[in-house]
């Protein structure tokens, strides 16, 4: 029992720390991790979006008090995010666990590529600037978001990173500025998502409690050294993450 709290406690200072200062969703370390502890795979999943929406709550506050956020922008994506969340957990409770793993899998080799190229390009003002009107970014960037919504369903990502290059494409913001409104983004796509499994009853609450009680404290904090830190080096250090998990999560497939 010790072990379990212990292993709590960890998932929750990670996933605090990966929201907090890169808008990224906490499935890719409590996914596996709950996998691993026994948990059924598709609860895992459902488990690691109420996780999300808990700890966004308060990594919004931070940003919004720092005024590195767009709500327009955040709620516009999370709606049509939301349209397609709904969508993706209902495929979701009738496909098989092995192809959502393997969805899970690539996914998660796809963003540690992506993090680990964005680490280089930091420094470089919002790469691939389209010069398109404001009104057309947010339309692309609506129906971009509905595919988002779609794997937040299938596959339990809550769709930050992938906000973030959105924003990135389509948007003049500053890297803080991406970060905080992909993470309001996010937990509108959580918030779907979370109710989809709920309905399916794959959700593990005690799990999700102590989880995301601890992802709040942590993601509090890590949000503000956010603002202070160059955040190349964070990037880094989560391909690493990344392509661990993926790793593991290989095996596991291969093993099982």
């Amino acid at each position: 029992m010790l072990l379990f709290y212990i292993i709590v406690l960890i998932i929750g200072i990670a996933v605090g720390a990966l929201t907090g200062i890169t808008g990224s969703s906490g499935v890719l370390v409590v996914v596996p991790v709950l996998s691993y502890m026994g948990i059924n795979f598709k609860t895992a999943i459902g488990t690691s979006l109420l996780v999300d929406v808990i700890t966004t709550i308060i990594v919004i506050y931070v940003y919004l008090k720092k005024k590195t956020l767009e709500p327009g922008i955040g709620i516009i994506l999370g709606f049509g995010a939301i349209l397609g969340a709904q969508f993706g957990a209902l495929i979701a409770g009738i496909v098989p666990v092995l192809p959502l793993e393997i969805a899970f899998t690539l996914m998660t080799a796809y963003m540690s590529y992506y993090v680990l190229r964005k680490s280089y390009n930091l420094n470089r003002k919002n790469v691939k600037k389209l010069g398109l009107k404001r009104s057309v970014a947010i339309i692309i960037g609506f129906l971009l978001s509905i595919p988002i919504g779609m794997l937040t369903g299938i596959i339990g990502t809550s769709g930050g990173i992938m906000f973030v290059l959105i924003i990135m494409v389509f948007f003049s913001m500053k890297a803080q500025d991406m970060v905080g409104t992909a993470t309001l983004a996010m937990f509108l796509s959580a918030s779907s998502g979370a109710i989809g499994y709920f309905r399916i009853g794959h959700i593990d609450f005690l799990a999700a409690i102590l989880i995301g009680i601890i992802a709040l404290v942590s993601g509090y904090y890590f949000s503000i050294f956010a603002h202070k830190l160059d955040q190349k080096y964070i990037y880094r250090f989560l391909g690493i993450v990344f392509i661990i998990v993926v790793i593991s999560e290989i095996v596991k497939i291969v093993v099982l």
